[in-house]
């Protein structure tokens, strides 16, 4: 996504809540040494850890846990032309009762759009790690479904030179592909650096998939249901900054509208809903 942002496991995993681990343990393995470990030690010290995770269990109706999200407000365009506007109502973004955060993008009755963007910015980042999600997407022309990353200094630097990590975006007139892209400095916009995965059939927005990239020092790498598509490198700037090696915050958002997508038409409907199941984010020892 081209951004010119204004201000800008499983049952084991603790429902609904926000994840953060001591450096405790951490420091202990550092004094040791993980050569002096027995095997299985040392592997469960260099294996990534659960640094936070959201199952979107609750009430129907009730809102992303805040000690998690915090929400994007506003309209303008983004920097992308969109022609919604985010708002932190609970028509926008509310838990389903069945496990799943709903994302809704929604013709008002003047014809304009809202919809939501939540962001960890101000909760937390990560490093290096695995970020995943179980995401159903929504579906029509001119709906632009995200999730994504910034560099934590976004507000210090601005965009491009934050660095952004595009882990899955659809446009609704490609049902069948989902796009992987970074941006930065001098690979922006339409020159960011990425690759799209396609299905042999069907779209995307018929069922859940999960959508998720590996991101080491040095390389990040982009997979669908566990099968990755595309990995990057520094060399592929071309010269260009590699700004990845630095803390990035997670974006979840529905856009309607924009210079890529295209606007919606008679053949879209309203409301559109993209449904999260749960997000988990992984970070390396």
């Amino acid at each position: 996504m081209t951004k010119d942002d204004q201000s800008r496991a499983d049952g084991a995993i603790d429902r609904r809540r926000l994840l953060t681990l001591g450096l405790g343990a951490a420091a202990a393995v550092g004094l040791t040494g993980v050569a002096t470990l027995r095997p299985e030690v040392a592997r469960a010290a260099t294996a990534p850890m659960l640094l936070a995770a959201d199952e979107f269990d609750g009430p129907a109706g009730s809102a992303p846990n805040p000690g998690i999200w915090r929400h994007d407000l506003g309209g303008g365009g983004w920097g992308n032309g969109e022609l919604e506007v985010y708002t932190d109502s609970r028509r926008n973004s509310a838990l389903d009762g069945n496990g799943n955060l709903a994302i809704t993008a929604r013709r008002e009755a003047d014809g304009s759009y809202t919809s939501a963007r939540l962001t960890t910015q101000g909760t937390y980042s990560v490093q290096y790690g695995r970020v995943e999600a179980r995401i159903k997407i929504p579906r029509g022309q001119g709906i632009w479904p995200a999730f994504w990353m910034l560099g934590a200094d976004l507000p210090q630097v601005g965009w491009p030179a934050c660095g952004e990590i595009d882990v899955m975006e659809n446009i609704g007139r490609e049902p069948g592909t989902i796009h992987g892209t970074v941006h930065g400095p001098g690979y922006s916009g339409a020159e960011g650096i990425g690759t799209a995965a396609t299905l042999p059939s069907g779209a995307f927005a018929d069922a859940f998939h999960v959508y998720a990239v590996d991101w080491r020092p040095g390389s990040i790498s982009w997979s669908v249901d566990g099968a990755t598509y595309r990995t990057i490198t520094p060399a592929d700037t071309n010269g260009d900054p590699w700004v990845f090696d630095k803390p990035f915050f997670v974006v979840l958002n529905v856009a309607v509208g924009g210079g890529w997508p295209g606007a919606p038409d008679a053949t879209t409907p309203f409301p559109q809903q993209m449904l999260v199941d749960w997000i988990r984010v992984w970070q390396n020892a």
